[in-house]
């Protein structure tokens, strides 16, 4: 093994990855504000945002991963020096995304007071509708700003994203404060506060994000094809194509997570409260470790691009690397914390005790998870999205969720149980994906 490769290969990634984990931090960051501030208000709530984020974040995914073929095809193309090809995907890019933007809001709007058939308490499902709607709405800018940013990335340029992010999620938490609790002469709106400061700033972000890529001057040589007539059938249908796969793949992996808040929510209120505070903290580090992901998107897509098999190996085992010590270090944070994070979120006895037992599975599968989101974003580079779409299928649905219900409901396990079944899904998937990559990469080394 060449030592010093290795070494500049780490350096590359982590300079990548940073910017890309303070930014998916940032993304989720808006959610755990959110979480922390609507549990002052009382358990019925909390329990409410976590049934409409469970359902949100299906919508969401989906939309993301139709965003995020952009960052594989740009590496590519740039690569190959192709701007032309680069500039198309900009366009038809910003095209596509806003249509689905749109098309996921009102799709969402018209769907959500369905959610009363999934047998949740009719309290909780009372407040998760309006508050769903308005993030159903925050589907457009959100969608615009992914254009951009995935774009930016895609050029190795992730620390613009970053510096927005963090900006917006201050935005948030500030209007959280004023909107949550009627401060400032604003009314006090609850819950619903803290979609509304959500929905603000993640316009402010679109229009931001935007403003750099459309108007910096770096940028200038791609803008030439921004005219309605460059839209081109074929290079939608290949954003499409590579991000229908991917988004098929992050629904199935958050599907699975929402699937098991909605079990939890039938064995009541307080369990369903208590799995939205474990749930938070594992996306924060989840979301994290998706920033290495992405940076090992953007540098195997790149090396694969130029043709350097070997270094496009090594930059990928790397990233599984990175994303296996950052995981572990979260997890062994999550043990020695997990009595003391539930109190921040709510003063229920009960409820603090259910959620400090989940942190300790949520600890569990840290591992597993870095493992198989960096999988997902190695493979990504490679543009093969069908296999880990379907591995994500299998250790999931097939395995991980049916096994979650029979320790739950059949073997008496309870909210543990369900939590279980996601560990062993999360192993699976790890596992499988890594193989994966080990694979393909050795074929393309050999050849």
């Amino acid at each position: 093994m060449d030592t010093a490769t290795y070494r500049e290969h780490f350096s590359k990634t982590f300079f990548l990855a940073y910017p890309v984990v303070l930014s998916q931090l940032g993304h989720i960051m808006v959610s755990v504000f959110d979480s922390l501030m609507i549990g002052q208000i009382g358990t019925i709530p909390l329990a409410a945002a976590s049934l409409g984020n469970s359902i949100f974040m299906i919508v969401m995914v989906f939309g993301l991963g139709v965003s995020y073929s952009l960052t594989p095809l740009i590496a590519g193309a740039e690569g190959r020096g192709n701007y032309t090809r680069i500039s198309l995907l900009l366009l038809n890019g910003l095209v596509s995304n806003l249509l689905l933007g749109i098309l996921l809001f009102v799709a969402g709007y018209f769907l959500s007071p369905y959610i009363t058939l999934l047998n949740q308490p009719e309290d909780v499902v009372k407040l998760a509708i309006p508050y769903l709607n308005i993030l159903f709405l925050s589907m457009v800018p959100l969608m615009l700003f992914q254009a951009f940013k995935q774009f930016a990335e895609g050029l190795s340029f992730t620390k613009q994203s970053m510096y927005i992010i963090i900006f917006a999620n201050t935005v948030n938490i500030f209007l959280n404060y004023v909107l949550i609790w009627g401060k400032l002469g604003f009314p006090e709106m609850g819950m619903l506060g803290a979609a509304w400061a959500t929905l603000i700033s993640r316009v402010l972000m679109a229009l931001m994000m935007g403003g750099w890529v459309l108007y910096a001057r770096r940028f200038k040589v791609f803008r030439h094809f921004l005219r309605w007539r460059h839209l081109s059938f074929l290079h939608t249908y290949r954003i499409f194509k590579l991000g229908i796969p991917i988004s098929g793949q992050m629904i199935f992996e958050m599907g699975a997570f929402s699937f098991s808040a909605i079990m939890i929510g039938w064995l009541g209120a307080k369990q369903l409260a208590a799995h939205q505070i474990a749930i938070n903290v594992a996306s924060v580090t989840y979301m994290m470790a998706s920033g290495i992901a992405a940076a090992a998107t953007i540098r195997v897509g790149n090396l694969k691009g130029l043709g350097k098999y070997s270094s496009m190996q090594k930059a990928g085992n790397i990233s599984f690397a990175m994303g296996a010590l950052f995981m572990l270090a979260s997890g062994l944070l999550m043990v020695a914390g997990n009595t003391l994070i539930p109190i921040l979120y709510i003063d229920d006895v009960e409820v603090i005790k259910i959620a400090s037992t989940l942190l300790l599975f949520a600890a569990l599968f840290q591992i597993s998870d870095g493992v198989q989101v960096v999988g997902l974003g190695a493979l990504r580079g490679l543009e093969d999205v069908r296999i880990p779409g379907l591995i994500s299928l299998v250790a999931y649905w097939v395995i991980g969720l049916p096994v979650g219900y029979l320790l739950a409901f059949k073997l008496g396990f309870g909210v543990s149980g369900v939590w279980m079944g996601l560990v062993i899904g999360l192993s699976i998937a790890a596992l499988l994906l890594f193989l994966r990559f080990k694979k393909l990469s050795n074929q393309l080394v050999t050849r």
